[in-house]
């Protein structure tokens, strides 16, 4: 059987993704530098601006941390606030782990490849900060640990590098929030992170994405699921974004390892998202699912899929749906790869519009067009995510019901 260390190496190369289709983008057109933000207690943490608390809370980020087990927040280059609430769980700055403590040189790098592009280049050499979330052995996550990746310097380019790890037989679930200043309009987050599920542990990772119209965003992700070990990987993006893309990779390295990849996107005019997933299915029982919602309002969006499946007795199915409001693109990259006799994997891909009949329907039961496009458009987006705790379905829901009139 692979080591630990022999299961990292392996995966990190792999990691690379393949030719990505949208726009190259030139660093020297952001700044990476900003002022120091001072630190901010539990008291000052809660009684941020109600137009921060509001914006903020459109990411799944609550400052008065109800139903929270942990707070990071982050804003440009300076952490103004880490704290963990239960035993068990630990929050820490990524700059302080790294002095700290010896054991995070096993994981820092280690599935991401710091050479794989001029953005992972950029977070190594420009490194602002970034956070560890750690579930200790055994422990399990009572409410969710938020984080908050928060931009409010114009121009700015944020590097930030996380890692989580939940350790053998252990819960944890995380909502992270990443946006921007209402003031803002152009800035450039680089995120790279790096996810450890070890054996028989369950890991939810939310991401909720809220950014300026003039942002360009590029997160680079990778992750190593051990054996009995389950991560669900849920992204979602309803707000303009100039330039999105990310292409999260996770490695089913171990028996019987399970990985749920689910994303909404919605695609504004002028907004281009390149996004995705991909699985590799190394061991007999592992499981695997992609599912994918993707609306063009006058956005382009790639939305791709790929399972490799490499030994017999796996299973995988993906699944990618698009729909065009008012124009724009949805192109669908489906890819099934088996290597072996005995793997089982489907997909299924459609794009298209609303039909007529559908909103005709709606109304002669008695709803205006609008109401009719809109109850169909929430049905399109609600997606059944199985094994989320209550409050993190809840916030999910909550953000798809804020983000609503956007989409219409």
């Amino acid at each position: 059987m692979l080591n630990r260390q022999e299961l990292t190496e392996r995966a990190s190369k792999a990691t690379e993704k393949k030719a990505a289709i949208g726009p190259d983008i030139e660093l020297m057109d952001f700044v990476t530098s900003s002022d120091a933000h001072e630190y901010l207690s539990d008291d000052q943490f809660h009684s941020l601006p109600e137009q921060e608390k509001n914006l903020l809370l459109l990411s799944g980020v609550d400052v008065l941390e109800k139903e929270r087990g942990g707070t990071f927040f982050q804003k440009d280059t300076s952490v103004v606030h880490c704290e963990t609430k239960q035993d068990g769980m630990e929050v820490i700055p990524i700059k302080v782990a790294l002095e700290k403590y010896d054991w995070i040189r096993d994981y820092y790098w280690k599935l991401v490849s710091v050479d794989a592009d001029k953005y992972t280049a950029a977070a190594e050499t420009g490194l602002h900060n970034g956070y560890v979330i750690r579930a200790l052995p055994g422990s399990k996550s009572i409410y969710p640990i938020q984080a908050c990746l928060y931009i409010g310097k114009e121009g700015l380019q944020q590097n930030v590098h996380n890692i989580v790890i939940a350790e053998e037989d252990s819960e944890l679930h995380i909502i992270t929030g990443c946006a921007t200043s209402p003031h803002l309009k152009k800035g450039m987050h680089i995120g790279i992170s790096e996810f450890y599920i070890k054996k028989n542990a369950k890991l939810s990772f939310t991401m909720i994405h809220n950014w300026a119209e003039d942002m360009v965003v590029r997160p680079r992700s990778a992750a190593v699921v051990e054996e009995g070990g389950l991560f669900l990987n849920n992204y979602i993006c309803m707000k303009p974004v100039r330039s999105l893309q990310m292409y999260p990779t996770t490695h089913l390295a171990g028996d019987n390892a399970v990985a749920h990849f689910y994303s909404i996107i919605v695609g504004s005019p002028g907004s281009e998202y390149d996004v995705g997933g991909r699985i590799f299915l190394k061991k007999p029982g592992t499981r695997a699912e992609i599912v994918a919602r993707t609306i063009s309002n006058g956005g382009r969006i790639i939305s791709r899929g790929h399972l490799i499946g490499e030994v017999p007795d796996i299973k995988a199915h993906l699944e990618c749906k698009g729909l065009i409001l008012n124009g724009g693109l949805v192109y669908a990259v489906p890819e099934l790869e088996g290597h072996v006799d005995g793997v089982e994997m489907s997909h299924e891909a459609a794009v298209g519009k609303i039909a007529q009949e559908e909103i005709h329907y709606l109304m002669s039961r008695g709803l205006s067009e609008d109401q009719a496009v809109s109850t169909i458009v929430k049905g399109f987006l609600s997606v059944d995510i199985p094994g989320l705790p209550p409050q993190l379905k809840a916030e999910i829901d909550k953000a798809i019901e804020m983000s609503e009139k956007d989409v219409m």
